[in-house]
């Protein structure tokens, strides 16, 4: 039998199991072979601050934290995920009280649509876990992923520059 039969199609519908830690609780899902992080973020977990972009890769606006690690959801298939902790924008506060790079973003206007927002701010976490920036151009090429179609660019470096020592310091994700 070829793979072209309608014996073989149902294989393609069956969902796999997932386990992920978002946000801090533990979760046991059911995904499709194909479903990217971010449409499952979106779509089965109503986490919708993850923004869908370009569903490319190529503006940011879906970036999240996958063990600590900044992603791109739009390109990461869920079953890639299984066993893993993942951070989006919500997770981020602890309670009422901000994250420390969502407060600097507040205080030095990081923003002005919003959209890309959410990306900008993970990634920066994302950043500050790695420890590689140490400068403002660093700054700068390590964002470079992230685009604003807003032009607020200043405003977040400045945002992220404040925020990164509390970042490196208070061990924050």
């Amino acid at each position: 039998m070829s793979a072209t039969t309608p014996a073989a199609a149902p294989a393609l519908f069956t969902r796999h199991p997932l386990r992920l830690n978002v946000n801090g609780e533990d979760r046991l899902l059911e995904v499709l072979p194909w479903t990217t992080l971010l449409d499952l973020l979106r779509e089965q977990l109503d986490l919708v601050g993850t923004k869908k972009g370009c569903d490319h890769g190529q503006c940011g606006a879906c970036t999240v934290l996958l063990n600590g690690k900044r992603v791109n959801a739009c390109l990461t298939l869920a079953v890639m995920c299984d066993g893993a902790e993942l951070t989006t924008i919500e997770g981020l506060a602890d309670g009422e009280e901000l994250h420390p790079m969502q407060q600097a973003f507040i205080k030095h206007d990081a923003f002005q649509c919003g959209y890309c927002t959410p990306g900008q701010i993970c990634s920066a976490v994302g950043l500050a876990n790695e420890g590689r920036a140490q400068n403002t151009e660093q700054i700068k090429e390590l964002m470079s992923g992230n685009l604003c179609r807003c032009g607020a660019y200043s405003n977040i470096r400045d945002a992220i520059e404040e925020a990164l020592p509390a970042c490196q310091q208070g061990g924050h994700q």
